[in-house]
């Protein structure tokens, strides 16, 4: 295939954005006219989903379409190896030039910097929303602006200099943001945005009392673990007295920034960091909804501004006259909790935090205005643009192309389902338990357990539960009952363990508890690492 020929593949990825907040999903929580473009132009995925739901492990999945067991990045302290195959050094060999800006999160230093790029400039760690610093391969220095803006700079100026050096030459370039994720800091046009009270989600107040353990357990609240950093508020009996001062350096989890609540809450004054007003309460509850108020209020003003961008970058490819050769896509690195079961953040393979956002335009291949109900994951992300660029898909790659989806044909033996995999077993801070599961077009079947949770207050119980749950995510779309111990969903039982059974051999993964696996389908991988099951 000629050079010319091929398609340019823009690749634009958020932190933490659910896909509830893309007013094209429908929730009408919020409006995003840019990236409603997508939807309108090209197509909208409902069921794009994470095979582990945290940042790091998600990204490694993406750059190498390897599992994280085979790319061994499990967890938010685990660091790519740069020498592993990835996406872009396929993409570079095939004649595209590289790029990467923004959120890396995959290490830093000589062994886990970018590679496969011709250029790249990422920030280090979860990095600033204001004055960011970036690392490059001739340094780290800071950059005046806010990050979501400079972040689209340097994606169109390397798009623009690629141009210049060379037209024919196709470009595949990694744009991937900051926002939305916590500390949730807007830009300052967008301070007056989201004003209006947002209707709280049906499963606000969610008791979990149907569900497994793990759900009750997590700390993840708005109610109880929003800090009044999160919610850029100043509490004058609060944490400040502790010398951590008002700065963010990754101690929004701590203790001393939790909202302390006096035995008598009309005390309670909470004041706003930018203009002073002061807030008091009358109850829990009216102190609970003011909290989601108020995080729904700063996240949704930090997706501004990926809007706003991603519309500055289809005014230059309509500009250029490269829409229509052009595959844009916007996607985030997994899903996000916005009140749902009263949480806020990721990790669990519920549907909110289970789902990604997935938008993809190209016009010569995919019509206007249509929508995929086939299920896809984050794994499948690049066989798909390699596929799609006209490259031979590697071996080692674990996901498959699903190109043929963006033409509206769904392959015979389209394996509809998705896999996930969350492996924190000692998440202190959101005491989120280890699980894995499948989920299919209907069913979603989970895997609790854990090993030395050790943390503060768990029963020694809990330092090694296992739990099953089972969804009908068409009867129950808002997953509040477990039907895993239901009779009548004896016989699905049976065919999602089958399921998971089959998937997690097909990728080498290896089960943790062994009491459900028959002898005459045993993992040979469980076989091989010598483990004893118990029948």
């Amino acid at each position: 295939m000629a050079p010319s020929s091929r398609p340019n593949i823009l690749f634009v990825m958020a932190d933490d954005h659910a896909a509830k907040s893309i007013s094209a999903y429908g929730a009408g929580i919020n409006h995003t006219p840019h990236l409603d473009r997508l939807a309108k132009e090209g197509m909208l995925f409902n069921h794009c989903y994470v095979t582990n739901s945290i940042c790091t492990p998600s990204r490694a999945t993406i750059l190498t379409g390897t599992h994280n067991h085979v790319n061994d990045v499990m967890t938010l302290d685990s660091e790519l190896n740069n020498r592993l195959p990835n996406v872009a050094k396929a993409m570079r060999t095939g004649g595209y030039a590289t790029a990467m800006y923004g959120k890396w999160h995959l290490g830093e230093g000589i062994r886990h910097e970018p590679t496969g790029f011709d250029d790249w400039a990422v920030i280090p760690g979860q990095g600033e929303y204001w004055d960011p610093a970036f690392i490059t391969e001739s340094g780290t220095s800071n950059i005046p602006g806010y990050a979501t803006d400079i972040i689209t700079d340097k994606s169109l100026d390397f798009i623009k200099k690629t141009r210049e050096a060379d037209p024919s030459r196709p470009f595949f370039v990694m744009c991937q943001h900051k926002a939305p994720h916590r500390s949730w800091e807007c830009d300052d046009k967008h301070k007056e945005l989201y004003k209006d009270p947002i209707r709280l989600p049906d499963t606000f107040t969610d008791d979990y009392k149907n569900r497994a353990r793990a759900a009750k357990i997590a700390k993840m609240r708005i109610a109880d673990d929003l800090t009044y950093f999160d919610l850029g508020l100043v509490q004058p009996d609060g944490g400040s007295r502790h010398g951590l001062g008002d700065k963010m350096v990754n101690t929004w989890f701590f203790t001393d920034r939790k909202i302390l609540v006096p035995e008598d809450i009309t005390k309670l004054k909470l004041i706003d960091k930018e203009d002073g007003t002061v807030f008091t309460f009358k109850t829990e509850g009216e102190l609970t909804e003011f909290k989601f108020q108020r995080y729904m209020q700063r996240y949704l003003r930090t997706i501004q501004s990926i809007d706003d961008n991603m519309g500055r970058m289809l005014d230059y490819l309509e500009a250029e006259g490269i829409a229509d050769n052009t595959v844009v896509i916007y996607t985030s690195d997994q899903g996000f909790f916005l009140g749902e079961h009263g949480w806020f953040d990721k990790r669990f393979m519920y549907e909110e935090s289970f789902q990604m956002p997935f938008l993809i335009r190209y016009p010569k291949e995919i019509g206007k205005g249509t929508v995929c109900n086939d299920i896809i994951s984050n794994v499948d992300f690049a066989p798909t643009f390699l596929d799609l660029a006209g490259l031979k898909v590697p071996s080692y790659m674990q996901g498959v192309s699903f190109r043929q989806l963006l033409n509206g044909n769904t392959p015979a033996g389209w394996q509809q389902v998705a896999y996930h995999r969350y492996w924190m077993h000692n998440d202190i801070i959101h005491c989120a338990y280890a699980h894995y599961g499948i989920r299919n077009q209907r069913y979603k079947l989970i895997y609790w357990y854990n090993e030395d949770f050790g943390i503060e207050g768990a029963r020694p119980a809990d330092a090694d539960h296992k739990e099953w749950e089972l969804f009908d995510c068409q009867e129950d779309p808002l997953e509040l009952f477990n039907c895993y111990h239901d009779a009548k969903y004896a016989d699905v039982v049976k065919e999602m363990m089958a399921l998971l059974e089959d998937k997690m051999v097909e990728i080498g993964d290896v089960p943790v508890h062994f009491g459900h696996w028959t002898k005459s389908k045993r993992p040979r991988q469980v076989e091989e690492a010598g483990f004893s099951c118990k029948y």
